[in-house]
């Protein structure tokens, strides 16, 4: 089992960057794959991205391809998503979730464990 915990978020103008945290407690942190999800008000969860449990491969929403960037550390068991060119409908509460699936998913589904999720409000 991991435990998953969330940081980084907050509010930020449109065109600004923030870098999210997830630290994961547990056992066998690089056994599992990981990815970002987002939910806004109203709205159902979303998939932004997600990485291989060796880094060697990532894959992202159309939203945020070119803008995002997710990336792991295995020796400090944590997982980030640096954001950029933020926009107001990048507005959410952003969570990290970790899988053992085969292969990478945009599935929430598939996803065994998730954080409890941080704010990332855009302003306009």
């Amino acid at each position: 089992q991991v435990q998953l915990v969330e940081s980084g978020g907050g509010l930020v103008q449109a065109g600004g960057s923030l870098r999210l945290s997830c630290a994961a407690s547990g056992r066998a942190f690089s056994n599992y794959v990981m990815a970002w999800f987002r939910q806004a008000p109203g709205k159902e969860r979303e998939f932004v991205a997600t990485i291989s449990r060796s880094e060697a491969s990532t894959y992202y929403a159309g939203s945020v391809k070119g803008r995002f960037t997710i990336s792991r550390d295995n020796a400090k068991n944590a997982v980030y998503l640096q954001m950029n060119s933020l926009k107001p409908e990048d507005t959410a509460v952003y969570y990290c979730a970790a899988g053992l699936m085969v292969g990478l998913s945009y599935r929430h589904r598939d996803y065994d464990y998730w954080g409890q999720g941080t704010q990332v409000t855009v302003s306009s």
